[in-house]
């Protein structure tokens, strides 16, 4: 058969969520919005199939009127969502705000 005829990544589609933004005060300070367990549970079963390695799962995110690419973070038996901070200034997010989240598989 021809590897053409076989879908080779899964694609659940897009994911919406509400999430809280927060920081990360690590060696690199960075914003993130925690996936919810039941969508990241579903990443967990395909990421052996997704990731390019570490766990990290490319994706496509919109917020608001932004959107642009990135990786989930495994981390602590889930995924976080990493936040630009040229997104989180262009969208006005602030931490502790609930943010509505898109998010798609990126090939």
């Amino acid at each position: 058969m021809d590897a053409g005829q076989f879908d080779l990544t899964p694609d659940p589609g897009p994911m919406r969520f509400v999430g809280e933004l927060f920081e990360w005060r690590g060696p690199s300070p960075y914003h993130y919005i925690r996936v919810p367990p039941d969508i990241g549970e579903e990443l967990r079963e395909l990421s052996p199939l997704l990731t390019y390695g570490w766990g990290v799962i490319p994706v496509t995110v919109r917020i608001g009127e932004s959107e642009f690419t990135t990786s989930l973070f495994p981390k602590d038996g889930g995924y976080l969502v990493p936040i630009k901070d040229a997104i989180r200034k262009g969208e006005g997010l602030v931490l502790g705000d609930s943010v509505t989240v898109e998010l798609s598989i990126s090939p």
